[in-house]
């Protein structure tokens, strides 16, 4: 049900279930996550109250109820839930990340990153996009400094570089987006899609014109 957006019919099956278990009740949560209502928040908060406690000690399911908490907009209750638990591991700080952007506090998400000792690819990845988001001067900076300590590896990843590239843009540094674009070996759509949005929105017109000639000579 889930994977074909029949959320409601995913929680109508659960409430049918005597005793779920933590696989049922992680559903449940992405169920509640996709449809992103009040009524679904309702229902994360009073399935995560009856729970057994020995549930929470299952890291997969305390990320999805974080990730529901924050898609249904109840971000306090998601921060509160977060902080009380002991053993934090890198999904959980992606949920919250991920939550902090799409509630529009790019700020929290960026001092959330601050605290991973290991970041990987996925939490830089937020990490340019709540740069992205503030578009300031500070938040470029940032993104400078942390793009010269990732591993090399992390360029292999598309949708890093297409997030890198796309915070620099909304950032207004086009010189180092450029640099960055040209030298990378194995361009993806998105890639081009990034520099091009990012010079339509500085009204560059004649470089934008040269990126989609460049994207027409790759086919």
């Amino acid at each position: 049900y889930l994977d074909n957006n029949l959320s409601e019919k995913a929680i109508d099956l659960f409430n049918k279930i005597q005793n779920p278990n933590d696989v049922h009740m992680l559903l449940l949560f992405n169920s509640c996550a996709q449809l992103k209502t009040k009524e679904a928040l309702d229902l994360v908060k009073k399935i995560s109250k009856q729970i057994p406690k020995s549930f929470y000690s299952n890291p997969h399911l305390l990320t999805s109820l974080l990730d529901a908490l924050m898609k249904c907009g109840d971000v306090a209750h998601a921060e509160s839930l977060f902080h009380s638990s002991k053993e934090k591991v890198l999904p959980m700080y992606g949920a919250m990340m991920k939550g902090y952007l799409d509630n529009n506090l790019s700020e929290k998400a960026i001092d959330l990153f601050n605290k991973i000792q290991n970041p990987n690819d996925v939490h830089t990845i937020l990490l340019f996009n709540s740069c992205a988001q503030l578009k300031t001067k500070e938040a470029l900076d940032l993104v400078k400094k942390i793009s010269k300590r990732i591993p090399k590896s992390f360029y292999s990843n598309p949708y890093l570089l297409t997030s890198l590239l796309d915070a620099l843009m909304k950032c207004g540094d086009v010189a180092h987006a450029e640099s960055l674009f040209y030298s990378s070996k194995e361009k993806v759509l998105p890639i081009y899609g990034a520099m091009m949005k990012g010079i339509n929105r500085l009204n560059i017109c004649d470089n934008a014109e040269l990126a989609m000639s460049q994207l027409c000579i790759s086919f």
